[in-house]
C-alpha cells in the first residue's frame, strides 16, 4: 500500500515558518488576489487564499469585478495594484470571464509581482533557468516529491497534461531535477503503457478517474493535481482512481489534502520572497 504524501501536513509547516518570517520584517508582505465572475470554485480557492494569508500576518487584498468584466477594465486593475508599494504580490485567478484575453493580463503584471508565475517573464526564466517565480502548483509538486527521499536523477518522469500552469513547468523542473521526462497529451498513443514506465508519475489533465491501478509501475511516486467536484460542489475525486492506484504505487497524494494546500503556501513563499527582494 502505498504512502501517502500529506500535502495539507507539510504545508501547514511551510505556512508556519512563512508567518514567523513575516512577523519579524519590518513591512508586511502584500498579497492582492483579483477575482472576476462567479466560478464556485474559485470563490472557494480565493477564499482560501485569503484566509491563508491573514493567517500569514500578510496585507491581504481582494478585488472582485463582475463577470462581464472588459480585459481593458481587469488590466486598469492590475496595473493600479502594479503602483501600488504596499503590494508585493499579484495573482489573478484562473478562469476569467469569457471574453477576457487572458494572457495579456498575466503579462500585464510586474514581473517582480508575479508570485503566480503565469507570466511570460516567469516562465521563461524557468525555462532558461534563470532567477523567476516558480508557478505555485508545480513548486508545491516538487515539495511533495522531496518527501519521498528519491533521488531524481535519471528517474523517468511522465506528466500528463501540456498546460502552461501545470503541465509544462513542472516537466521543465523534473528536467532540471535530471529526470527523463515524457509529457503526454490528448494524442499520446498507447498513454497507459506509457504511464507504466514512470518512476514518478504526475496527473494534470483533468479527466476525473483517468488513471487506473494497472497504469501504475509497482513502487512509483504518483502526483494527482486533478480535483472534480459533484453536484452539490464536494470534491468526488481526482484525476487518477487513488483506491486502485494506491494498491501499486510507493507514494501517492490524496484528493482533497494532497496538491491543493501545497498551491496556497507556494503561493505565500513566493509573496514572501518578493517583500524581501
Amino acid at each position: 500500500m502505498a504512502v501517502l504524501l500529506d500535502g495539507k501536513a507539510l504545508a501547514a509547516q511551510i505556512r508556519e515558518g512563512i508567518a514567523a518570517k513575516a512577523a519579524a520584517m519590518p513591512v508586511k508582505p502584500g498579497l492582492a488576489v483579483v477575482i472576476a465572475g462567479e466560478d464556485p470554485a474559485s470563490q472557494v480557492y480565493v477564499r482560501n487564499k485569503r484566509s491563508a494569508a491573514r493567517k500569514a500576518g500578510f496585507h491581504s487584498v481582494t478585488r472582485v469585478l463582475p463577470a462581464d468584466v472588459t480585459t481593458e477594465d481587469l488590466l486598469a486593475v492590475v496595473q493600479e495594484l502594479n503602483a501600488d508599494p504596499a503590494i508585493h504580490g499579484i495573482l489573478v485567478q484562473s478562469p476569467t470571464p469569457a471574453g477576457v484575453e487572458e494572457k495579456a493580463v498575466c503579462a500585464s503584471i510586474d514581473p517582480a509581482k508575479d508570485v503566480d508565475g503565469c507570466g511570460s517573464a516567469a516562465l521563461g526564466a524557468l525555462m532558461m533557468g534563470e532567477r523567476g517565480f516558480l508557478p505555485c502548483t508545480p513548486r508545491g509538486i516538487m515539495e511533495l516529491i522531496k518527501l519521498t527521499g528519491m533521488d531524481l536523477a535519471g528517474k523517468r518522469a511522465v506528466v500528463l497534461g501540456r498546460s502552461n500552469t501545470v503541465g509544462k513547468p513542472v516537466a521543465l523542473m523534473l528536467l532540471q531535477a535530471n529526470c527523463t521526462v515524457t509529457i503526454c497529451h490528448s494524442r499520446s498513443v498507447d498513454l497507459p503503457e506509457v504511464c507504466r514506465q514512470a518512476d514518478i508519475l504526475v496527473a494534470a489533465v483533468g479527466r476525473e478517474g483517468l488513471v487506473r491501478g494497472d497504469w501504475i509501475k509497482p513502487g512509483a511516486v504518483v502526483i494527482d493535481v486533478g480535483i472534480h467536484r459533484g453536484a452539490e460542489g464536494k470534491v468526488s475525486g481526482g484525476d487518477v482512481c487513488f483506491e486502485e492506484a494506491a494498491e501499486t504505487a510507493g507514494w501517492i497524494t490524496p484528493v482533497p489534502g494532497g496538491v491543493g494546500p501545497m498551491t496556497i503556501a507556494m503561493l505565500l513563499q513566493n509573496t514572501l520572497e518578493a517583500a524581501l527582494i
